[in-house]
């Protein structure tokens, strides 16, 4: 005996309901993952921030949110405040920098962490390696201007062929340290 074919038929509507079907299950697996993986991915998050502002401040043990100032920190050693972590913005020569600075309590810069930059490599993204950065330690703000003269070491020596992202880092970080002289009710 011969076999015989049979080709089916499927209507638009048969169709319909198996893809809706396979949206529908491909959805509920995804809302299943992300229930599971989102806590975890926020705890690490909140663990890596905790880490970041750890390396800016070592000697602080815990971080207490500012009431009222989105991102910003005081760094507590036991009761006594030994600074503070805020995150500034500042155009560079490839966009936004974004930072977070640690400043004293006496309005001092600490050290400072840039979190994205997209400035020029080997001129501009050196603004996060030394010998920039040790430049920043124990400044105030009114020493926090960019010089192209190297005999100056009040204030902060520009970056050989970087100076708009030499001038972006300081100009971030001397807006973070305004802020905390503001916060501490100074002029």
């Amino acid at each position: 005996m011969a076999e015989q074919h049979v080709e089916k038929h499927y209507s638009t509507f048969q169709i319909a309901m198996n893809l809706t079907a396979a949206c529908f299950i491909s959805g509920i697996i995804i809302a299943m993952v992300y229930f599971v993986t989102h806590p975890i991915a926020v705890k690490n998050s909140k663990a890596l921030e905790v880490q970041s502002m750890q390396k800016l401040i070592s000697d602080a043990d815990k971080f207490e949110k500012i009431q009222g100032k989105e991102g910003w920190y005081t760094a507590k050693s036991g009761e006594k405040t030994v600074g503070y972590i805020i995150p500034v913005e500042s155009k560079g020569y490839g966009g936004a920098i974004k930072m977070l600075v640690a400043v004293t309590a006496d309005a001092k810069v600490i050290d400072y962490n840039i979190q994205s930059a997209n400035e020029t490599p080997g001129l501009g993204d050196n603004a996060s390696k030394e010998p920039f950065r040790k430049e920043f330690k124990g400044k105030k703000s009114e020493d926090l201007e960019v010089v192209k003269d190297p005999s100056n070491t009040k204030n902060i020596q520009a970056m050989t062929g970087a100076t708009i992202s030499s001038r972006a880092v300081t100009k971030g970080v001397k807006e973070a340290v305004d802020d905390v002289k503001s916060l501490k009710g100074g002029n």
